[in-house]
């Protein structure tokens, strides 16, 4: 049922939805104007309700929530506009449609100016006002989402820069860490090594065999620590330095690498081709220390093959720069080539291959730092592909 309505009194209809834009407060000085417009946007689906006086529309703007105000520009007391900035003021969130029978220019920009959407003509046309709280209601969901995006955008900030000091005292520790490996754990490796070569100098002629046998053991396993530690020192290096990118000749820079290594086995019959390799953006000297492992690797695995061969080539994909190794060596199972790649990880003992299963983690994080990925590809007794992009 209606009945007429005082300055205080207000008209509610519909249901309030906090999920949709479609809670509207009609205020106008005209009783008649705010049952006719809450009873017709109310059949259109929205939550409405009206007020004849300024004050007891401001007092429900306080209590309670709106989405969109309609308001009439000229009414006793508070105007339109005092009444849409007073509004505003408690809720900076309303959209302020003005309702005016004076349509001009002037009364539209009067209307902009404090703050309202859009302006609706006396008499009404329903589909006039329709399509204005069709744009107010677009407009309002693009505020909210933009909010909603800035407040997730703030929270990631905050996380980031959290992250970021996080990052930088793990830095600091990991610097004192290396440090410290590399002052406390070399020193004795150094009186170790020291010591052996004292002891084969003033007693090698009186020594037994068994006990020689001995000695050389100590000795084999002082140098793997010692090469341990150099290879814990490069990796945390690679994850702290910062990337000094420039055009890299790839090709230029992998046959330097393989004439240096295939040099140190000269008396090898060993056959490597090195195919086209695209240039790249990249850090040069972070590179040669993928090559190195990458062809050291396949030197290591192809030295018991007669006929060893290693064939090196890349191309362009997609944007992408792709360099591939291949070897006719041992291999290994693919199921366990993931491996590999963490520290440590070794797929043969290490009386068959020497080496401290490091080398592939340095060069999956230099190729990961660079944006790109490496992997892996073999069969027992049947050679290896290692594979990597960089962007």
């Amino acid at each position: 049922m209606w009945r007429m309505l005082g300055p205080q009194d207000g008209i509610w209809t519909g249901r309030m939805d906090d999920e949709a834009i479609n809670r509207l407060l009609v205020v106008d000085d005209e009783a008649a104007q705010v049952e006719a417009l809450c009873r017709t946007l109310e059949d259109e689906g929205y939550a409405v309700r009206g007020f004849t006086g300024a004050g007891s529309a401001l007092a429900a703007v306080r209590a309670g929530a709106f989405d969109i105000v309609l308001t009439d520009l000229t009414m006793p007391g508070m105007d339109g506009i005092a009444f849409l900035n007073a509004a505003r003021e408690v809720d900076p969130g309303l959209a302020g449609i003005v309702m005016t029978g004076h349509g001009s220019i002037a009364t539209a920009v009067e209307a902009m100016k404090a703050g309202a959407l859009d302006y609706i003509l006396k008499p009404f046309d329903l589909r006039v006002i329709l399509r204005v709280l069709a744009r107010t209601q677009a407009m309002l969901r693009l505020r909210r989402e933009n909010a909603a995006l800035l407040e997730r955008l703030s929270q990631r900030t905050v996380e980031l820069e959290t992250a970021n000091r996080d990052l930088r005292v793990a830095n600091r520790e990991l610097e004192a860490f290396s440090d410290s490996v590399s002052h406390d754990l070399r020193a004795p490796l150094r009186m170790i090594d020291g010591l052996l070569g004292v002891v084969q100098e003033d007693f090698g002629a009186d020594v037994s065999p068994d006990a020689r046998q001995h000695i050389e053991a100590v000795a084999a396993q002082a140098t793997r620590m010692g090469a341990l530690i150099e290879d814990l020192l490069r990796l945390s290096r690679v994850g702290r330095e910062p990337l000094q990118k420039r055009s890299v000749d790839m090709r230029t820079l992998v046959q330097e690498v393989v004439g240096e290594l295939h040099a140190a086995e000269a008396a090898r019959s060993l056959e490597i081709t090195v195919g086209e390799l695209p240039a790249v953006q990249a850090d040069p000297s972070l590179l040669r220390q993928v090559w190195v492992n990458l062809v050291a690797n396949a030197l290591k695995f192809t030295r018991r093959r007669a006929d060893a061969r290693i064939e090196i080539g890349g191309a362009t994909r997609a944007g992408d720069k792709l360099y591939s190794i291949r070897d006719n060596g041992a291999g290994f199972d693919s199921r366990r080539a993931e491996r590999l790649f963490g520290i440590f990880q070794r797929l043969h003992s290490a009386t068959e291959f020497e080496g401290t299963g490091v080398g592939l983690s340095i060069a999956r994080r230099i190729i990961e730092r660079h944006g790109g990925s490496i992997w892996a590809q073999s069969e027992p007794d049947r050679g290896a592909e290692f594979h990597f992009t960089l962007p």
